[in-house]
């Protein structure tokens, strides 16, 4: 994975989760704006409430000859005391197969053990085939599933969950 690094968010970096994920899923699921609406209300929950102690996120970037492209984020949130949350995982379409995932998703584990969090927990849908491989690829398990009607789609939620 030569010339992709992560960091962590920074100015702008924020907007750009929701955007990417408001097109992204309208693109390749069709999902409306209110999976847009959802995201931005996350973000913006992490912003005003973060807690650099127990919280962190990082947006993984290349270099191009135009300056970093920035090609997908994660964040770990902390849900209550003893378990975090994985969220906003995103990998745009062009560092697909790239490992990008991979290294988003090991970090934040990373950092969630390093804080000793005892579990590590997650919601997706099950729609989401590549998303719920790289879970499973990581020894997280499926917990609970419930349908919904969502973004203009039925759907499944899931919930997915990992001992530390």
């Amino acid at each position: 994975m030569t010339g992709i690094t992560l960091r962590v968010p920074r100015s702008g970096d924020m907007g750009w989760v929701v955007e990417q994920h408001g097109a992204l899923y309208a693109e390749e699921y069709g999902w409306n704006h209110e999976f847009e609406a959802l995201v931005a209300e996350i973000v913006a929950g992490m912003i005003r409430t973060h807690d650099p102690a127990w919280e962190t996120g990082w947006i993984a970037e290349r270099a191009t000859p135009t300056g970093p492209e920035r090609l997908g984020s994660a964040f770990v949130v902390r849900k209550s005391e003893g378990v975090a949350q994985l969220r906003l995982v995103l990998v745009r379409p062009e560092a697909r197969g790239l490992g990008v995932g991979a290294q988003l998703t090991d970090r934040c584990l990373a950092f969630a053990r390093e804080k000793g969090y005892r579990q590590m927990v997650l919601w997706t849908n099950a729609n989401l085939l590549a998303a719920r491989a790289l879970y499973t690829r990581r020894g997280f398990r499926l917990t609970g599933s419930e349908p919904y009607r969502g973004y203009g789609h039925d759907l499944v939620s899931e919930i997915w969950e990992l001992e530390l």
